[in-house]
């Protein structure tokens, strides 16, 4: 499915589940792994930022799955187990980026709660990583098919909102 202007994202902090939305209808829905410290928006926190946002940059199209990213470009290596057990420090970003930049100033924007200055992205993991609980330093971890099919369904812009589960339903801002 083609990228759409009206299509946003709901990440669910409790469901640990990001959801591609258009307009109220549900197209996809796949498990993430968010912060193991929680919800919160201050920098240095280790926590998923919560409210609105929007993809600020795509980053990794047609690289392959498994793709290692440092620093938000290609390293040159591909994930392997080995590649793993000889760098076990490293935490790991793979095969695609969505860097989010926060809508909502001094809740997510600006200060010290700016989500972009946090390098907050949705991106790949290692899939033998679980999904559905949280693990992360801040980020939404994805299985790498999982994100490549997201990664063609969404541009530069797409609304993103990042909710705890008992919070009703909003829409996206536009």
């Amino acid at each position: 499915m083609p990228p759409c202007a009206s299509h946003h994202l709901r990440i669910d902090l409790d469901r640990q589940q990001l959801t591609l939305l258009t307009g109220e209808q549900t197209l996809a829905s796949w498990p993430v792994s968010t912060a193991r410290n929680g919800p919160g928006e201050q920098i240095g926190s280790g926590c998923t930022p919560r409210g609105h946002h929007r993809i600020r940059l795509r980053i990794g199209a047609n690289a392959p799955a498994n793709t290692v990213f440092i620093g938000r470009r290609p390293s040159g290596e591909i994930w392997t187990p080995e590649l793993a057990h000889r760098h076990p420090e490293r935490d790991w970003i793979l095969t695609r980026i969505l860097w989010l930049t926060g809508s909502e100033p001094g809740r997510n924007r600006g200060g010290q709660c700016d989500t972009l200055r946090r390098f907050i992205y949705i991106h790949g993991t290692p899939d033998d990583q679980p999904m559905g609980t949280p693990g992360s330093h801040g980020c939404i971890r994805m299985h790498n098919h999982h994100l490549i099919e997201l990664f063609e369904q969404v541009n530069n812009g797409t609304p993103v909102e990042i909710v705890c589960g008992n919070t009703a339903p909003a829409k996206a801002s536009r």
